[in-house]
């Protein structure tokens, strides 16, 4: 193959690789990480970047005060989280709405 052909197969890669975005994935886990449980928020070196959206979220969360084992159930601490969140307003891994009932995907 000649070497022309070569820089833009690799570039076309490469911004391919840019634009893959992870998803929530059917088993409510975003990287590996399990999107249920105590969470708590930063300001720097997050696990997950979130995004509150009114409409079309990745998630359905619930606020519950205890026993968040099921997706889309967290409980906010502010020690001994089993994930990070930092909420921004652009640039987001996920995008989340709050609701009362019927929490998950």
């Amino acid at each position: 193959m000649k070497r022309s052909l070569w820089v833009p197969l690799i570039l076309l890669c490469v911004s391919f690789c840019i634009t893959v975005k992870a998803e929530v994935d059917s088993g409510c886990t975003w990287k590996g990480i399990p999107l249920f449980g105590k969470v708590k928020v930063v300001n720097s070196f997050p696990d997950i970047l979130v995004e509150e959206v009114n409409s079309f979220p990745d998630l359905k969360v619930k606020k519950v005060n205890s026993f968040a084992n099921s997706c889309g159930e967290w409980v906010f601490v502010e020690s001994f989280p089993d994930f990070t969140v930092k909420f921004v307003n652009s640039f987001p891994d996920i995008k989340i709405k709050y609701v009362n009932s019927f929490p998950g995907i």
